[in-house]
């Protein structure tokens, strides 16, 4: 066994993929993909990883969604002995002025996918300075790591992403890829995380008639290649050529079914993959129950419904009928998200468009949820009633207000100037509070939804049962969570609301709220920006409001409560309106756990 100093006893299956991770490192492959079911402790097993160097001066740089950021790095300090592992979070303009030097400084670099492929974008793109494009060299690109672990590595999948060649571009001895859903749409996804890991031959490309090889396809002038000078139809993928196209084209038969038996070998020798189920012995997690809770349209909703519909009908076969249907995907999509929209709540749709109507309503205050009377506007980008911001500074019992909407310690000027409508704000976080929904609505003329009202119920059904439950809010839509905000917060619930409009401080100020405050009984979180990552095993009730066309995306949101350290049963609420877009999504997710695309 091999000796760590780890604050907490690893459990057998985690004790044996640390035997693994070591056996990984040490043999042709140097890494891999650590595929554990979402909750089954994937960082602490990393962690453990990342002891074994000691007392050895390694650097590792972890890459991670901005939601967790900080979550690892608490991870990191409560889970080692004091000192055991030097931390920084490289993140934000702060850190624009740092040298190599200072990274060797640390053991741990943490930092996040937005903010490598900034730094890949600025050094090979450049980026606008006094008029000109000026380029940057990347600090993170120019340094050696001697381990790379991309968390949630899923966020790669599309291979020609600037966020998946950023990361390719990245130099290191050892690679490492976390992720509960390591496929989640079609085979080809996989390509990318054998090409962050460089396994050979997979991941290369090669020429027929030399030894030239290339982890890119370099033909800067379509025809000849820069290395070999050969022309490009001598070259080959060998991923494509020995598993993709034959898969494609064969299937189960034939060439397929030998190119399936060489995918199950490379999976077999680079990924490991435990679930719940097997290791049930090992976690004693409490059951996961998942429930529909089927509702309809009201009269009023049925009819803005219909004419939407009617409305988008009748363009696709304007479209169909001029043959240039699939010319026009992205307006298709921009319909179908607009039915979606129209299922969770008519405004979305109404209210959506943040250039037609922006700043054209007055400011909502995030004390008293009502119209902001002699507005003014926090460090935060927060707007509040003069005279209510007063009143909750004067009767904080705490000697540091914090903000009550994000929770980080209030710094507000309260002789400022009255915030008008119509002013200018400069920051783009500042412009991306001003711009909510309640802001771009008449309060006054509030109208619910059938979904809404549909979780309210719920909540209030659980509060009554047992107050001590918590529960999280889940949807895509941030507008849709501004406007469940508004009405829960009206109806006497305590939440908190966790967006990607919110910094990484905010976010971990928020989660930090949620998880110590038992008063806070509903955490409303975005789908894209905390449904993974995040470990919230205080709540025992999740509730998606609205279905996403990927069913992978809901088992991430779902599993950020059935994990590790839970003691609850655990149930997932999926509200649904049977009248509508949803329905047809629930069947394509259906068809979509039976096949995988290739």
């Amino acid at each position: 066994m091999i000796s760590i100093k780890l604050r907490l006893k690893l459990l057998p299956f985690q004790a044996e993929a640390l035997q693994w991770f070591k056996s990984q490192e040490d043999g042709r492959f140097k890494g891999g993909i650590l595929a554990d079911e979402m909750g089954m402790g994937k960082t602490i097993q990393m962690i453990s990883l990342l002891l074994t160097d000691l007392p050895a001066k390694m650097h590792t740089l972890v890459i991670t969604p901005t939601v967790a950021l900080l979550q690892w790095k608490s991870e990191l300090f409560l889970h080692t002995e004091k000192n055991s592992l030097s931390v920084f979070i490289y993140y934000g303009s702060a850190c624009s002025d740092l040298t190599i030097e200072d990274l060797k400084k640390y053991n741990v670099v943490l930092t996040t996918y937005s903010s490598i492929e900034s730094a890949y974008r600025r050094q090979h793109l450049g980026f606008r300075r006094n008029g000109k494009y000026v380029k940057k060299s990347s600090l993170l690109h120019s340094f050696h790591w001697d381990r790379i672990i991309l968390d949630e590595a899923h966020h790669i999948k599309e291979k020609n992403t600037s966020t998946a060649q950023s990361a390719y571009k990245l130099e290191a001895t050892f690679r490492w890829g976390l992720s509960g859903t390591p496929l989640q749409n079609r085979l080809g996804e996989l390509y990318s995380l054998i090409k962050f890991l460089r396994i050979d031959p997979y991941a290369y490309y090669y020429c027929y008639t030399c030894s030239c090889k290339s982890l890119t396809w370099n033909f800067s002038d379509h025809s000849y290649c820069d290395l070999c000078g050969h022309y490009r139809m001598q070259h080959f993928c060998f991923w494509n050529k020995e598993i993709m196209r034959p898969i494609q084209k064969f299937g189960n038969f034939s060439s397929g079914l030998t190119a399936f038996g060489k995918l199950g070998w490379l999976l077999h020798n680079i990924m490991i993959r435990r679930t719940k189920i097997e290791k049930a012995a090992d976690l004693g997690l409490p059951p996961r129950l998942i429930y529909r809770r089927s509702c309809y349209f009201n009269d009023e909703e049925l009819d803005f419904y219909e004419s939407l519909y009617s409305e988008s009908r009748t363009t696709m076969q304007a479209y169909v009928e001029a043959g240039t249907l699939l010319n026009n995907y992205a307006h298709i999509f921009d319909l179908l998200t607009k039915m979606r929209q129209a299922a969770d709540h008519p405004f979305l749709v109404v209210f959506g468009n943040r250039l037609s109507n922006s700043l054209s309503c007055s400011d909502v205050c995030g004390i008293c949820q009502g119209e902001a009377e002699d507005p003014i506007i926090s460090k935060c980008h927060h707007v509040f009633c003069r005279e209510d911001v007063k009143e909750f500074i004067d009767t904080c019992p705490e000697p540091s207000p914090v903000c009550p909407k994000c929770y980080i310690p209030l710094t507000i000027d309260l002789e400022q100037p009255t915030l008008a409508p119509s002013e200018k704000v400069t920051s783009k976080a500042a412009l991306r509070n001003r711009t909510s929904i309640l802001n771009r609505m008449d309060i006054g003329g509030w109208k619910s939804s059938t979904k809404i009202e549909a979780l309210l119920e719920e909540l209030s059904n659980l509060r009554n049962r047992n107050c001590t439950i918590k529960s999280i809010v889940f949807s895509q839509y941030c507008s849709f969570l501004d406007l469940i905000e508004w009405r829960l917060l009206r109806c006497g619930f305590n939440a908190v609301k966790l967006d990607g409009r919110m910094t990484p401080e905010q976010r971990a100020s928020v989660i930090d709220r949620f998880s110590k405050d038992p008063n806070i009984a509903v955490f409303l979180i975005s789908l894209k920006a905390g449904g993974v990552a995040l470990n919230l095993t205080e709540a025992s009730r999740v509730f998606l409001m609205d279905c996403w066309w990927n069913p992978a995306v809901e088992y991430q949101a779902m599993d950020r409560i059935h994990r590790l350290g839970q003691l609850r049963p655990i149930e997932v609420i999926r509200i649904i309106v049977e009248n509508s877009i949803e329905s047809r999504i629930l069947q394509l997710q259906v068809f979509r756990k039976k096949t995988v695309t290739l």
